[in-house]
């Protein structure tokens, strides 16, 4: 609920506008269900048989579909920016997963690898491929982006930005075992000047 970067105000968003449709289902309900009690004249064949339709097809099928498909729609649009791509801005690391650590290694500095903490540049976007060398494990940084499973013999890549230089938390929300609970990570967000600092060999 407090987005440090693009992909995680994207999916805040839509989780904001799936709660809005979700409460307005909720409140046509409420309102039909209160009306159900109401006492009112008897009503003749023809208006009771009017009233049926316009009760169950109109609000009880077609308002619910229709909200349901907007969002529906919605929820494609924003998965669809989520997608990782190429570009020439891109930075792109690699996530090892494994009982109980994250290692990390990046392509912009062959050979340098990190343990548990994952170093970015700040306001560019970057690709994570993320594996694992035992079992399922799962790179979540809920400030920065999703969550995305390591599957053993598979790669995974997720996009991540941050807005700002920070220090944000990561961990596996994947159960794999006894010990799941103390695999985290995190995630040190560079200025530029701190990033090629990192590159050439700075801590």
């Amino acid at each position: 609920m407090d987005p440090a970067g693009p992909a995680a105000r994207d999916i805040a968003t839509l989780w904001w506008v799936m709660l809005a449709g979700s409460l307005a289902i909720l409140v046509l309900v409420l309102v039909l269900l209160a009306l159900a009690f109401r006492r009112g004249r008897d009503p003749g064949a023809g208006d009771e048989a009017r009233q049926e339709r316009r009760w169950i097809v109109g609000l009880g099928l077609a308002f619910p579909v229709a909200v349901l498909l907007a969002l529906l729609a919605y929820g494609l649009v924003i998965g669809e920016r989520l997608l990782p791509r190429s570009g020439a801005d891109v930075v792109a690391v690699a996530a090892e997963a494994r009982r109980w650590e994250w290692s990390f290694s990046y392509d912009d500095a062959p050979g340098r690898s990190t343990l548990n903490v994952l170093h970015i540049p700040a306001g560019r976007p970057v690709a994570v491929a993320i594996t694992t060398a035992d079992v399922i494990h799962s790179f979540w940084v809920p400030r920065l982006a999703g969550k995305l499973d390591a599957i053993p013999g598979h790669v995974n890549v997720l996009r991540i930005e941050a807005d700002a230089p920070g220090i944000y938390a990561g961990r596996s929300a994947e159960f794999s075992g006894v010990g799941y609970m103390d695999h985290a990570f995190t995630v040190v967000a560079h200025d530029a000047e701190a990033w090629q600092a990192f590159l050439g060999g700075a801590e």
